[in-house]
C-alpha cells in the first residue's frame, strides 16, 4: 500500500453538486469523507448558473398530480438519440434508465438530509417537448433561496451567484416582463419589501446554483464531510490497477491523501482552457465562458491518462452572448437567447440570412451557431429587431427605446438605421439577402406559421425564458416599424458538456467498457449521459448531481439502499 499522508474513506475532487451528494451519502454510511476543492471558493459552475436539475417523475411533479413516469422519460430521451443519429459513447439505455429512477430517489434523499427544495417554475418545459415523451410543464427541481448567514464563516467561501436575494427563478422570470406583464410590478415589489425586511433581520439570501450549493455544502458540513479549498489535485495514485488515492497541493504542501472506497471527480471541464478549446471544438472562446477560472480540464487529461476514454468533447452547454460594451466586467455576459426568441426579433448570418429557429434549446442555438460558420460566416451572428420589439424588451439588460446607453453607438455594438437596407450595410451584410429575410419572415407572421424552422410550434419556444407568453404574439411579431436595430450574437457556454465515458453505477470504464475500480466521475468531467442532446433545463446539474449519488452507493455497497 502507498505511503499515505492522510487517508480517508472517499476522496472527491471538485465541489460541484454530485460531490456533495456523494458525501451525504458517504457520511449516513458512516465513511470518512474529503472534498478537495482546486479553487479559492466551494460550489464550482453550479454555483454561478441558474442550479436547475432535470429530474423527471419527481415527488414535486407527484404533489402536483401530475403523472410523469421512468418510462415517458425514457421514451423522451431514447427519441433525442434518434435525432442526433444515434447514442453518442456517454450514452446507453442501461445509464440512462439507471439515471431516470435514481435521480427523483437522489432528490428524496436530499430532501431527507434537510436540504430545501422545490419544484421550478411550472411554464418551463422541455427543450423538445413535442417529442413523445415529452413534458409541457415543467420536470426541473431547483434550491429554496438560502440564507448565506447559516454557513457561518464559511459564508465568505461559497462561489457567489447571479441573483444575490432572496427570488425565485420564476418570479424573476415574470418581473422582468415588465411592459407585457401586468404583474410585473406587484411580484417586483414584493421581491423589494422581502429584500428590505431580510437586510432588516440581518439575513443575506442568494437564489439559484448559489442557494443550492449553499444548501448542499451546509448538509454535508453539518453531516462531517471535510472540505479543502485551493488544493488542487496533480496526479491519480494506482496500485495493482486499482485508484487508492490522489496527489494533493494544500498549504503550499504536497499531500498524498489515500482512498479507501474509491475517489470520485467531479471537477468540471475545460471551459477555460483554450488550447484544450482549440484541440475539441475549434472556433469557440474561453473570454466567452461563463464558467469560473479553475475550469481548465486538468482532471479530464489525467482521467485519459490513467485509462479513461475520452467523448463528446466536441459538445458546450451553449448561452448565446451579446457583448455590449462593459460584458467583460460583469459577472454574467448578457445573454440572447430571450433577445432573438421574443416577438419582433430574428437572427441572421453575416450575410443576412436567418438559419435557425431562435427558440429552443440554447446548446442546439450555439451548436447550429458554430456549424454555419463552417459553410458562411456566422460568429458573429446578428439579431435584427425594430422599434416595436424596443418599446416591450430589454437589450443586452436594458431599455434603449429612451436612451442608448452610452457608447453601444460609438463603439459599433449597436446598430441602428431607419431601413433595412440601410442597417444592412451598418453591419457589413447583403442589403438585398437582409431585406428578404426580414420581409420572409413578415410573411411567417401573418400567416401564424414559421414555414423554415417552425419557431413557436413548441411549447418552450413560448415560455418567459425565451419568447413572451404576456404577449399576444408569444414568439413570432413582425419586424417592420422603423428605427431597425442589430447587435451582434456570439455562441457562448456555461460549460462543456464532453469528458471521460462512466458506466451506469457511475464508473470511469477503459476501451471497451471495463470499469476500472476505485474510480468513478460525474459533471461535465464526463461524457453526458444525454448523448450530444440537451433535454432540458439542469440536464448538466441533474445528472451530476444523480450521478454522485449513484456512485457513493456503489463504492459504500448500498446500491439496494437509499
Amino acid at each position: 500500500m502507498a505511503d499515505f499522508d492522510e487517508t480517508y474513506d472517499w476522496v472527491v475532487v471538485g465541489s460541484g453538486a454530485g460531490s456533495f451528494s456523494s458525501a451525504l451519502v458517504m457520511r449516513q454510511a458512516g465513511k470518512s469523507v474529503l472534498i478537495v476543492e482546486k479553487t479559492g471558493l466551494a460550489g464550482g459552475t453550479t454555483a454561478k448558473s441558474g442550479g436547475v436539475m432535470w429530474i423527471p417523475a419527481n415527488r414535486f411533479m407527484q404533489a402536483d398530480g401530475e403523472n410523469d413516469s421512468v418510462e415517458a422519460a425514457m421514451t423522451y430521451l431514447d427519441r433525442l438519440q434518434e435525432l442526433d443519429g444515434g447514442e453518442a459513447p456517454g450514452t446507453s439505455s442501461e445509464k440512462r434508465r439507471a439515471y431516470l429512477t435514481e435521480a427523483p430517489r437522489a432528490v428524496d434523499f436530499l430532501v431527507e438530509q434537510g436540504v430545501k427544495l422545490r419544484r421550478g417554475p411550472v411554464f418551463w418545459p422541455d427543450y423538445y417537448d413535442e417529442l413523445p415523451g415529452g413534458c409541457k410543464t415543467s420536470r426541473t427541481v431547483v434550491a429554496e433561496p438560502f440564507n448565506l448567514k447559516e454557513l457561518g464563516p464559511m459564508a465568505d467561501k461559497l462561489r457567489p451567484g447571479f441573483a444575490e436575494f432572496n427570488v425565485l427563478l420564476g418570479d424573476a422570470m415574470e418581473s422582468g416582463h415588465m411592459r407585457t406583464n401586468p404583474g410585473a410590478k406587484k411580484i417586483l415589489l414584493k421581491i423589494i419589501l422581502r429584500t428590505v425586511r431580510d437586510k432588516l433581520l440581518g439575513r443575506k439570501f442568494t437564489t439559484a446554483g448559489a442557494a443550492l450549493q449553499g444548501r448542499m455544502l451546509k448538509a454535508a458540513l453539518d453531516a462531517g464531510a471535510e472540505i479543502r479549498l485551493n488544493s488542487p489535485v496533480s496526479e491519480l495514485l494506482i496500485e495493482d490497477g486499482k485508484v487508492v488515492g490522489v496527489t494533493v497541493e494544500t498549504d503550499g504542501a504536497i499531500k498524498k491523501i489515500g482512498a479507501r472506497f474509491g475517489v470520485l471527480v467531479n471537477a468540471g471541464g475545460f471551459s477555460q482552457n483554450q488550447e484544450m478549446r482549440d484541440k475539441y471544438a475549434p472556433g469557440t472562446r474561453a473570454k466567452w465562458s461563463q464558467t469560473p477560472e479553475g475550469d481548465t480540464g486538468e482532471m479530464i487529461c489525467e482521467l485519459e491518462r490513467v485509462g479513461g476514454v475520452l467523448a463528446q468533447m466536441d459538445q458546450l452547454v451553449g448561452y448565446q452572448s451579446t457583448l455590449a460594451p462593459g460584458w467583460d466586467k460583469a459577472y454574467v455576459a448578457p445573454g440572447a437567447q430571450g433577445l432573438t426568441g421574443k416577438p419582433h426579433a430574428i437572427l441572421v448570418d453575416q450575410s443576412g440570412e436567418r438559419y435557425m429557429n431562435e427558440g429552443g434549446s440554447y446548446e442546439l442555438y450555439c451548436e447550429n451557431m458554430r456549424k454555419r460558420n463552417e459553410q458562411t460566416p456566422a460568429i458573429p451572428s446578428w439579431a435584427i429587431f425594430d422599434r416595436q420589439y424596443v418599446e416591450k424588451y430589454k437589450v443586452a439588460d436594458k431599455y434603449i427605446d429612451k436612451k442608448i446607453p452610452e457608447g453601444w453607438l460609438e463603439s459599433g455594438y449597436l446598430h441602428r438605421a431607419d431601413t433595412m437596407e440601410e442597417l444592412a450595410t451598418s453591419i457589413g451584410s447583403n442589403p438585398e439577402v437582409l431585406a428578404q429575410t426580414v420581409s420572409r419572415w413578415n410573411r411567417f407572421v401573418a400567416l401564424g406559421k414559421d414555414e423554415d424552422f417552425q419557431r413557436g410550434a413548441r411549447q418552450y419556444d413560448n415560455c418567459g425564458f425565451v419568447g413572451d407568453p404576456f404577449s399576444e404574439q408569444s414568439s413570432m411579431g413582425s419586424i417592420e416599424q422603423g428605427p431597425f436595430y442589430a447587435v451582434p450574437v456570439i455562441p457562448g457556454d456555461v460549460s462543456t458538456y464532453g469528458g471521460v465515458v462512466t458506466d451506469e453505477r457511475g464508473r470511469v470504464v477503459k476501451a471497451y467498457g471495463t470499469p476500472i475500480a476505485g474510480l468513478y466521475a460525474t459533471g461535465v468531467s464526463t461524457a453526458s449521459v444525454m448523448g450530444n442532446i440537451y433535454a432540458g433545463a439542469g440536464s448538466s446539474i441533474g445528472p451530476a448531481m444523480t450521478f454522485g449519488y449513484i456512485a457513493a452507493k456503489h463504492a459504500a455497497g448500498l446500491d439496494n439502499q437509499l
